[in-house]
């Protein structure tokens, strides 16, 4: 079955870094596009970046095009979301998923922007 664990969360002062990646398995990872999703404290889920199966297309959404960089690796069935020039806003749980925003999620890394 289709299993996604993030890792690489944590705390991290506003305009700091942090490289969020999402190992995959069970399933053929180069076949299918993924995205990361977040959502922050008493909201809900916000797409935050697609990325196509091959790696050559991505998207962001406005609140993070210029900061985030989405990429993947498929010889290591894995995803990366590199966040710079982080905000408080950016505050939230972050997911990786497949295909698509409602797609299977893993448990999520915790992502605190605070000073």
């Amino acid at each position: 079955q289709v299993q996604l664990v993030e890792s690489g969360g944590g705390l991290v002062q506003p305009g700091g870094s942090l490289r969020l990646s999402c190992a995959a398995s069970g399933f053929t990872f180069s076949l299918y596009s993924m995205c990361w999703v977040r959502q922050a404290p008493g909201k809900g889920l916000e797409w935050v970046s697609d990325i196509t199966n091959g790696g050559v297309g991505t998207y962001y959404a406005d609140s993070v095009k210029g900061r985030f960089t989405i990429s993947r690796d498929n010889a290591k069935n894995t995803l990366y979301l590199q966040m710079n020039n982080l905000k408080p806003e950016d505050t939230a749980v972050y997911y990786c998923a497949k295909e698509r925003p409602s797609g299977p999620r893993g448990q999520g890394t915790l992502v605190t922007v605070s000073s």
